[in-house]
């Protein structure tokens, strides 16, 4: 069965993460010279969940039972960004997190990143099944682009859903951006114009600069679709 190009692109954000987190599971990635590598992974994470927040559940909630989909997405969101403010805080030294291991921390997260893709996966096929493929391929550049100006921290106790949430996430933009510039931290902010664009998260991982297509994405739309062998049933 032929992905969608919002399959397509959760998928490449879904790899991009793993891709992230893979060096900042070491425990040599405590020491201060290897702190970015946390910060990538907490940062593109943290902005992907508010960018999906702002972007899908708009839809999810009109889906059939939408309510109760919008309720345990947001949910699993709030108790996995919980988890990265932990890594964040263990990373930085943060008296509170001390007690807690490195292993331990990343052994929830990996959980909970696994259930994340999951549901986005699942929610995704319900959107497929209801919306046309041009308003699907609309939602995934949407999606690309909210991951642009989206929060680099994660913020669980902040609204997720409606004009609020988005509000939210527009003042903890610019609040995090200051916040990032103040701590050093070194934030991956450019993105690949089309979620099919290979080798982004590779530039990513060299903190190197991703290149935007001059190809229109009205073109790029019409990209032959990438089949996938391993659907979730």
């Amino acid at each position: 069965m032929t992905k969608s190009m919002l399959e397509l692109a959760l998928d490449r954000t879904h790899a991009g993460v793993q891709a992230l987190a893979a060096p900042a599971h070491a425990p040599e990635a405590d020491r201060s010279d290897r702190r970015h590598e946390t910060d990538w992974f907490y940062a593109i994470t943290a902005q992907h969940l508010a960018a999906a927040g702002d972007v899908l559940l708009p839809h999810i909630r009109r889906l059939p039972g939408g309510r109760g989909h919008v309720t345990a997405y947001v949910r699993h969101v709030r108790t996995l960004e919980c988890a990265l403010r932990l890594l964040k805080a263990r990373q930085y030294g943060d008296s509170r997190a001390q007690h807690l291991r490195h292993s331990d921390v990343w052994r929830v997260i990996d959980r909970m990143l696994a259930d994340h893709e999951l549901l986005e996966a699942k929610y995704v096929r319900l959107l497929g099944a209801k919306l046309d493929s041009a308003l699907i391929d609309k939602l995934a550049m949407e999606l690309h682009t909210a991951e642009q100006i989206a929060p680099t921290r994660a913020h669980p106790h902040s609204p997720h859903t409606g004009r609020t949430g988005r509000l939210a996430h527009r003042m903890w933009r610019i609040a995090d951006t200051t916040w990032d510039d103040l701590e050093g931290r070194v934030i991956p902010t450019t993105y690949a114009q089309h979620p099919q664009r290979d080798s982004a998260f590779s530039l990513y991982l060299r903190g190197g600069q991703v290149p935007l297509p001059t190809v229109p994405p009205v073109v790029l739309s019409q990209l032959p679709p990438v089949v996938s062998q391993n659907q979730i049933s």
